[in-house]
């Protein structure tokens, strides 16, 4: 008897429940959606953001020895001491490596020729391989700076005879694409145009080997720029930033095997010979805050529809309790306490809950993918455990749309409702 009144609940009244189901989904569907936009939203937002430069400067152990007078800036040790190129591609040998994106080397200095013209000159890499036990890496100015924009093309590694020059150089001399420009007697070919850069805007910017020729600097590096994706600082990044030895066992491993920007500069301190690695915090915090401020407003969002969708139920249980009036006088004049009555409206809430719960997080699945698509133009990853999460949303938004049209029941008496006198 029970049975065949729970099966009768559940699927009488075929409008009702479609709408329910239909508000549920959408709420569910929107939840999903940004939940798995929300797990995903820190790698994909880091990758973005680490299109725009780097996070990390390497510098010779010596050279960070650099401070201010009167706003002015002294590198007293800058022409003393360098980096050792050899021991770059320990770059990539951290823990977390994987979470290199790129690095490049620079040297700079300046050069006058015999005419007098002096020149600013800059070596690096563009897009060189480097040899590491498992791969061939491939980095450079090229993928750390991919917003420059060249004129012309990018130079080779291995070319002797070729190089870029700033857009400032290029107005300053009257320089067009595919000139020559001679530097200390070497004669070069302009092969593209840098705009967009303001470090390099009035330099000539050429293979490192070329310029470890020009500057007699063999094998010499100023100073290594790399671009690594990290996690939102927090409370312990910030005190393992303010003092590292304060920090107690627990929380030091916690912090050396988190992908903070700090954690991965220390662990690049520990391998390269001689260097010190300095986090660019000014980078690092803009990235976490605008991680943050993105994942807070998909929360403020997700609750909004949790809110929205349980008013939603609310009025249509309300309206059920309301049509059904005749049926719950008949049950309580039978003997069926408010509690067993209220408990079969709400079975009947969490069955179509769970069916929209599920069918709102696959369609919430495809939703955040078809955005991250359009955003970062490839797809986020789909976190499984947001279906769980969205069925319990689901079922949550039907209990607490069902609480309010409880006393619906408990105020409907058996003798009114039957004699049609309520």
């Amino acid at each position: 008897m029970e049975f065949k009144i729970i099966k009768s609940a559940i699927f009488g009244n075929k409008t009702q429940k479609l709408l329910a189901f239909f508000t549920i989904l959408l709420a569910s569907m929107l939840i999903s959606c940004m939940l798995n936009i929300t797990l995903g939203i820190g790698d994909k937002l880091a990758k973005e953001l680490r299109n725009y430069g780097s996070n990390i400067i390497v510098l010779p152990r010596g050279g960070s020895l650099n401070f201010d007078i009167g706003g002015d800036e002294f590198k007293p040790l800058e022409d003393e001491v360098y980096l050792d190129e050899r021991y770059i591609s320990s770059i990539k040998n951290i823990f977390w490596r994987n979470n290199i994106v790129s690095f490049a080397p620079f040297l700079e200095g300046k050069i006058v020729s015999k005419d007098g013209a002096e020149f600013d000159i800059a070596g690096t890499y563009f897009d060189k391989k480097i040899t590491l036990e498992d791969e061939d890496f491939f980095t450079g100015v090229k993928t750390l700076y991919p917003f420059w924009k060249i004129e012309g093309n990018w130079v080779k590694d291995d070319s002797s005879d070729t190089v870029l020059i700033g857009e400032g150089l290029a107005k300053e001399k009257g320089l067009k694409l595919f000139d020559t420009i001679t530097v200390n007697e070497r004669t070069f070919n302009i092969e593209g145009i840098v705009y967009g850069s303001e470090n390099a805007d009035n330099k000539i910017i050429m293979p490192l080997s070329v310029a470890n020729e020009l500057l007699d600097k063999s094998g010499k590096i100023s100073w290594i720029e790399v671009s690594a994706l990290t996690i939102p600082e927090d409370d312990l990044s910030m005190k393992a930033r303010r003092n590292i030895d304060a920090l107690n066992t627990i929380e030091h491993d916690k912090w050396y095997c988190s992908a903070y920007v700090g954690s991965i500069a220390y662990q690049i301190e520990e391998e390269y010979k001689d260097a010190s690695a300095k986090a660019l915090m000014k980078t690092s915090e803009g990235e976490s805050q605008i991680v943050k401020k993105i994942q807070s407003l998909m929360g403020i969002v997700s609750i909004l529809a949790l809110i929205a969708a349980s008013i939603g139920i609310s009025s249509l249980m309300a309206s059920e309790i309301h049509r059904r009036k005749k049926e719950i006088g008949l049950l309580k004049a039978l003997g069926a306490n408010n509690m067993s009555i209220y408990a079969l409206f709400l079975f009947e809430s969490l069955v179509v809950a769970f069916f929209a719960g599920v069918a709102g997080a696959l369609f919430g699945y495809i939703v955040s993918m078809l955005m991250a698509f359009v955003i970062f133009s490839h797809s986020v990853a789909i976190s499984w455990i947001i279906m769980p999460i969205t069925i319990s949303f689901a079922l949550l938004i039907a209990i607490i749309g069902s609480l309010m049209p409880i006393r619906n029941v408990i105020n409907l008496l058996p003798a009114e409702v039957l004699y049609e006198r309520k």
